[in-house]
């Protein structure tokens, strides 16, 4: 499998800080292409929520060039052993950040989507509402949001266009670096050839269609990296002339 990647990321209309930090990494193996790229928002209401969606993508990336590697050389990788990993790495942040937060006299921390496309299995990790899609035929959200309105959702108290303008939208039922146990959701799937997969910020998603989004950054729009961030670009755009008023991050990679 081979792979385009290109992302757009953007303060937005309202905040003086980018809160959002993002990463994309490909790396040739044994094996083929292996893809890893990540997005974390630090949170809006949190002060410093800058340092800690920085701290925990450099976590992350750390462990890509490092123990991934070391995994795939030795022949040792599998989704028991990145789970273990990946949990581990999160946990450690968690303490690290709410450390940090005690020390300062400030509460920080930021959401955690991450995901690594190696042979042809996706795994991804999640912490928050920051949300992984895979854009095919359909957009489909790969990611469950770990909210207060997505469990009013799913116990029928809410409905998905009401959680749109709901008050309590934002608020997390964990995160990292504001929670006292961090339990990550871990997600295993197929790759799929000729599609999409994007990572982004929920300020990204709040003022655009499911429609809006395959007919710029599709598999038949996105075919090739100027093409993705020109529409990475566009529907950013589109999404702060609607008034979106959080930082705006998307992040995108397309399979060959």
């Amino acid at each position: 499998m081979k792979y385009k990647a290109a992302y757009y990321t953007d303060v937005g209309i309202k905040k003086k800080n980018n809160q959002d930090s993002l990463a994309i990494k490909i790396a040739d193996t044994p094996n083929g292409q292996a893809v890893f790229a990540i997005i974390c928002d630090g949170m809006g209401g949190l002060a410093k929520g800058e340092v800690a969606s920085r701290e925990v993508i450099c976590a992350y990336c750390d462990w890509f060039e490092r123990d991934f590697s070391r995994l795939v050389l030795e022949g040792t990788f599998n989704a028991a052993v990145l789970k273990e990993q990946w949990d581990s790495i999160a946990v450690n942040e968690n303490e690290k950040l709410k450390a940090y937060g005690e020390e300062h006299g400030i509460m920080i921390g930021t959401t955690l989507s991450a995901i690594l496309m190696y042979e042809d299995k996706y795994y991804i990790i999640h912490v928050g509402d920051s949300r992984v899609y895979e854009l095919s035929d359909t957009l489909t959200q790969l990611t469950k949001d770990q909210t207060l309105v997505a469990r009013e959702i799913a116990a029928g108290r809410l409905t998905p266009e009401q959680a749109e303008t709901d008050s309590r939208r934002s608020i997390l039922l964990q995160c990292i670096g504001a929670s006292p146990v961090v339990e990550p959701d871990f997600i295993r799937g197929y790759i799929a050839q000729d599609t999409c997969y994007m990572l982004c910020s929920d300020g990204f998603r709040h003022k655009i269609t499911g429609e809006e989004i395959m007919d710029r950054i599709g598999p038949a729009a996105a075919t090739d990296e100027d093409a993705m961030r020109e529409g990475c670009a566009f529907l950013t755009e589109l999404v702060k002339y609607r008034k979106e008023t959080d930082n705006i991050t998307v992040l995108l990679i397309k399979t060959e």
